[in-house]
C-alpha cells in the first residue's frame, strides 16, 4: 500500500490534482465499503500527497450518498496525518462575497440521514468536538490563502445541510437568524470523522452564491455556482500549493491523540470483531 502523509479531498469542480509527480492509482478496501473513488497518489512540492474525489470523477454521487466513512479510514490507511477538504459554498454573511475563500473553525450539523462515526456495534467512544477544525492546519491554509493572491476570511461557522436540494428561502433566512456564516453539503460528517482518526483536517471553502437569503441577488442555482467555481478552484489549487509546500509532516498535533481518553467501552467488553474493524483506529488503545 502507498504511503502519503497529506490528503487532498476535492468537491465540486476539483476532481483531480495537477502537479503531482509519479502518479499512481490506488484502490483501497475498507472495513466500511469503498471510498468515493481511487485515490492520486504522488508527490507534490516534495512530499507524497494522496488526492480523492469526494463526488467521484463526474460527479456522480450526491452528498448523501457518500461513503464517509470509507473515504476517511481510506486516507487513514494510506497513513495520512492531515486533509485539506476544498468544498463550495454559499455566503450567508453580506461581506462574504462570490469568489472569495473561507477557512472555516466551527460546524452546525444540519444532517438527518449521515452515519458519522466509526464507533458503536459494541464499542463507544466519545471524542471532543469543541474545535472541529485543526487550530494549525487551518492557520496554514490561511496564511496561504493570503500568499495565493485570495481574498480570505478566516474563521466562521459552516452550517452543514443534508441536500441534494438547495435551501428554501424559509430555510435560508432561519440559517442566516443564527448567525452561521457559510451553507454546504458536506465537511462536517469528515471532520467528524477525522477527528476520530486522529488526522488533522481542515477546509478550503470556495464561495459561489449567497444562498437565497440576498433580496438583491438571484436564488442560488447549478448554472451559477459552475460559472464562478472555475475561478474559485483554480485559486484553491495554488492555496493547496503554497500549503503543502508549508506543511511539516514531522510535527505532531493534539488531532493525533484525539482518541487517548474517548473510549468509554471497558476493553474486556469490546468484542473481538469490532477490534478487529477498528484496528486501525484505535490499534494504539486497544490490543
Amino acid at each position: 500500500m502507498s504511503e502519503a502523509e497529506i490528503g487532498v479531498i476535492g468537491g465540486s469542480g476539483l476532481y483531480q490534482m495537477e502537479g503531482l509527480e509519479g502518479v499512481e492509482e490506488v484502490k483501497v478496501g475498507t472495513p466500511f465499503g469503498e471510498p468515493s473513488d481511487k485515490f492520486i497518489v504522488g508527490k507534490l512540492m516534495g512530499k507524497k500527497v494522496a488526492f480523492l474525489s469526494r463526488h467521484r470523477r463526474g460527479h456522480v454521487i450526491q452528498p448523501s450518498d457518500i461513503n464517509f466513512r470509507a473515504n476517511i479510514y481510506g486516507m487513514k490507511k494510506l497513513g495520512v496525518k492531515r486533509i485539506i477538504s476544498v468544498s463550495a459554498v454559499g455566503s450567508m454573511k453580506e461581506n462574504i462575497h462570490p469568489e472569495e475563500i473561507v477557512i472555516p473553525d466551527q460546524f452546525y450539523d444540519n444532517t438527518k440521514r449521515r452515519i458519522s462515526t466509526f464507533f458503536g456495534d459494541g464499542i463507544v467512544a466519545h471524542v471532543s468536538l469543541a474545535d472541529p477544525i485543526c487550530n494549525n492546519l487551518s492557520g496554514t491554509l490561511y496564511q496561504s490563502a493570503e500568499k495565493a493572491g485570495a481574498k480570505v476570511h478566516k474563521g466562521g461557522v459552516y452550517i452543514c445541510i443534508e441536500g441534494p436540494q438547495f435551501s428554501t428561502r424559509g430555510e435560508s433566512h432561519i440559517y442566516k437568524g443564527w448567525g452561521v456564516d457559510i451553507i454546504g453539503m458536506t465537511n462536517v460528517t469528515e471532520a467528524k470523522l477525522a477527528r476520530e482518526a486522529e488526522i488533522c483536517y481542515s477546509t478550503i471553502a470556495l464561495v459561489t452564491d449567497y444562498d437565497c437569503w440576498h433580496h438583491e441577488e438571484e436564488a442560488v442555482t447549478t448554472d451559477a455556482i459552475i460559472a464562478i467555481l472555475g475561478k474559485n478552484v483554480e485559486t484553491s489549487k495554488k492555496i493547496i500549493k503554497e500549503a503543502v509546500s508549508s506543511i511539516s509532516v514531522e510535527s505532531e498535533c493534539l488531532c493525533h491523540n484525539a482518541l487517548r481518553d474517548a473510549i468509554i467501552t471497558s476493553r474486556d467488553s469490546i468484542p473481538a470483531e469490532a477490534k478487529e474493524r477498528l484496528r486501525l483506529i484505535i490499534g494504539k488503545y486497544v490490543s
